[in-house]
This record gives C-alpha cells, structure tokens and sequence, in this order.
C-alpha cells in the first residue's frame, strides 16, 4: 500500500494521514487527440505521474486524477471527450471542499492540460477570496521552457511524446510519429487578434510541431525536470504561513 495515495486507503488511516500531511495534490489532464502517435489519455496520464512521484518524494497525498478537461476545440478528432468550463469548475471546486473539510488548506493541482487553465485559476481565485483553500497551480510545460527547442514544445510534439515514451512506452505508436509545422490559421499574418479557434483551424494531424527528435530519454530528462520543480513548489508552499496565504492583510 502507497501511504501518499488517498484513493488506496482505508478511512481509519486516510484520518491519520490528513492530520500528518498539509499539502494535497490534485491531478488535473484531458482525454483528447495528441496526433497519430500518441493515446488520447496523454495530459491525464503525464499529470498522475507527476503528481504520484512528487507525493512519494515530498510525503503528501496524490488525490486520483480528474481525466477529462475543456477539450472543445479537439473535437473534430475521434475519441476527445471534453467538459464545459462551468463543469470543470463545479466538479474542482467540489473536490477542493471536500479537502477543506478535511483539514487540507493548501492544494497544488498539476494540470496537464493548458485548456483547463482559466477554468482552474477562477476556482483558485474564488477559495482564496473565501479564506478556505490556498491553491498553486503547475504545469510541466512552463517548468521547462527555454530548455528545449521551440518546435519540440507544441501540442503531440517531441516533449509530450518523450515523456509518453518514457512513461508508458507500450501506448506510443512509433511508426506514426509525425512532424507538422501548424499553419497560420484562418486570420494569419494579422496581429492582436484572439478567436474561439479551433485545433484543425492549424493542423492536419494533431500535431503542432517538430515530434520525430522524441526518445524515451529526452522524456526521463523533461520529467525530472519538471518534477524538480513541482518538488520544490511544494517546499516553498509548506513554508509559507497559511496566515500569510489566506487571512485578510
């Protein structure tokens, strides 16, 4: 039994636990195209794993992973399943009271998903206002940026399938690895602009980039990366003073 896994435990040490630990974390990901290559549970699958290491290595407790995220501008691949940002936040919010009456004040959800994003932070803003939950979020992207090729970092491109490959290679499918440099889309050329775009509106295949440089190496090396500093996110979360993060200055 993983004493950091809420979901593998009875109530009777689930009590202890929750009186021992002061940070949760929450997995948050999608289930939606990543390109050929890649299973649709990528951002869900790569979040867990995220989250699951960094409770082992800091002593808090992993919550089971929410799958799916706001994935509309997806849907015109097979398979993505996608959640309204009304339902996403409803259901986040709801997880995070539940934590709240379980004594947990600081929360890190690890988003997998860059969609759900908005959705997130508008929670985290509300429970903060409401001096219940004090909740960071992290995402793995942000936490590696500027190491890697600009074109590596794209939706389904060598980052996401490196970490895929490292992770849970079985589910990589390589001899569809691909490269896509997106197009400009429907208003190319013209700045300032933001539209409700949608994923085909730039690619043909899913992917956003440069995907045959992943190796499953490359992903163990982004993964440790990131899990560096999701660790030491935490470090600095547990110092801070709930005081500090939640009392009206």
């Amino acid at each position: 039994m993983n004493p950091n896994l809420l979901h593998n435990l009875t109530w009777p040490i689930a009590k202890k636990r929750l009186s021992e630990c002061d940070i949760a974390l929450l997995p948050v990901g999608s289930t939606e195209q990543h390109g050929p290559q890649n299973p649709l549970g990528t951002d869900h699958l790569i979040a867990y794993a995220l989250a699951k290491e960094a409770a082992q290595r800091c002593d808090v407790l992993c919550l089971p992973v929410i799958p799916f995220g706001v994935s509309s501008h997806h849907r015109h691949f097979p398979g993505t399943i996608s959640v309204s940002p009304s339902s996403l936040r409803s259901y986040v919010r709801d997880v995070l009271l539940s934590l709240y009456h379980n004594n947990i004040r600081k929360v890190v959800i690890v988003n997998g998903h860059g969609g759900n994003l908005y959705a997130l932070l508008e929670v985290a803003r509300e429970l903060r206002e409401s001096r219940k939950v004090f909740v960071a979020i992290f995402q793995w992207w942000h936490a590696i940026k500027g190491k890697y090729p600009l074109e590596e970092e794209g939706h389904a491109a060598a980052l996401e399938t490196s970490l895929n490959l490292y992770l849970h290679g079985s589910l990589v499918d390589r001899e569809r690895i691909t490269d896509e440099v997106p197009s400009e889309g429907p208003l190319g050329g013209v700045n300032g602009v933001y539209i409700p775009w949608e994923t085909k509106d730039f690619t043909k295949s899913g992917v956003m980039g440069v995907a045959t440089t992943a190796t499953a190496d490359k992903g163990k090396e982004v993964f440790e990366i990131a899990l560096d500093q999701l660790c030491l996110l935490i470090a600095k979360l547990r110092e801070l003073p709930l005081k500090d993060l939640l009392e009206e200055g």
